[in-house]
């Protein structure tokens, strides 16, 4: 059986998946979309998700297309369907269709829903995990509310193309102060010499990041020392550790910044732990 994807209720071959020419989605990225990691089959941190789901349709003026139950009820037949136990499930709302104008269409239109469930090769993320990755830096060139999960990403591609260009698998955006803000597909962090980890927080209209949030309460539980403010490249270079956080990358060390090592270039114990621990809470909590 092939992929299986959702699209406005109906489930299809994912070959003969469509959307309308005037989706707003496709003509004006007037969409949100979130991201799940699948384990064993079930969507982690699922409360998270919903609710910057929820709140990403709020800040845009877009209907909750269902409610939080039906919506549920549909991304688990997607993930029935397509027959995926370790992978990831996208799901995305449009405005809907009209004829295109920028502003709003007036009545409003039905919200457009789409889910794609694609699986993940856990094996192959460990041992990339246990190698490390490497992360180039970029100027932060992006709107003013990145905190909501738009699809809006021309800028994330080209700074994701940006780090594959170079055998690099994130960027970092950095902004005008000179600060990382986050990463083109995650938030960044950094464990300092003194073993405190940073992240930035975020107020600083960064991406409200599930899986930030998710490690934060691990990190709490287990008694360490977080500090929520930004760092340099500089910093993260001069750092113990790095790593990035996201529900594609989960825990992932980072062993070298603009090719220059963090550390002694080597995953570190810090980023091990928690990427055991998150995946160990993500497991018990996925429904």
């Amino acid at each position: 059986m092939g992929r299986i994807a959702y699209v406005n209720g109906r489930f299809v071959q994912h070959g003969e998946a469509v959307v309308h020419i005037e989706d707003r989605g496709y003509q004006l990225g007037d969409a949100v979309y979130e991201v799940w990691a699948l384990f064993e089959g079930k969507l982690a941190d699922p409360e998270g998700h919903f609710a910057r789901l929820e709140r990403s349709l709020g800040e845009l003026s877009i209907a909750m297309p269902m409610s939080r139950a039906a919506l549920t009820m549909v991304l688990k037949e997607a993930v029935r369907r397509n027959r995926v136990r370790e992978g990831l499930l996208y799901l995305q709302v449009s405005r809907g269709v009209a004829k295109r104008d920028h502003a709003f269409p007036n009545p409003p239109v039905r919200p457009s829903v789409i889910m794609t469930v694609s699986s993940v090769n856990r094996a192959a993320d460990e041992a990339r995990a246990a190698r490390g990755v490497a992360v180039v830096t970029t100027p932060e060139n992006r709107w003013g509310r990145c905190d909501i999960k738009t699809v809006g990403l021309l800028p994330n591609a080209l700074a994701k193309q940006k780090a594959r260009a170079v055998g690099a698998v994130e960027a970092w955006f950095v902004d005008q102060l000179g600060f990382v803000t986050e990463g083109a597909s995650s938030n960044a962090w950094i464990v300092d010499r003194e073993g405190r980890l940073r992240t930035r927080d975020t107020n600083a209209n960064i991406l409200r990041g599930v899986t930030r949030n998710s490690l934060l309460e691990v990190i709490r539980r287990e008694g360490m020392q977080v500090d929520e403010r930004p760092f340099t490249p500089a910093e993260a270079v001069e750092a113990s550790e790095a790593f990035i956080t996201g529900a594609g990358s989960l825990v992932l060390p980072v062993i070298a910044v603009d090719g220059k090592p963090v550390g002694d270039g080597k995953p570190g114990p810090v980023a091990a732990r928690l990427r055991s621990l998150y995946i160990k809470q993500a497991k018990a909590t996925a429904v």
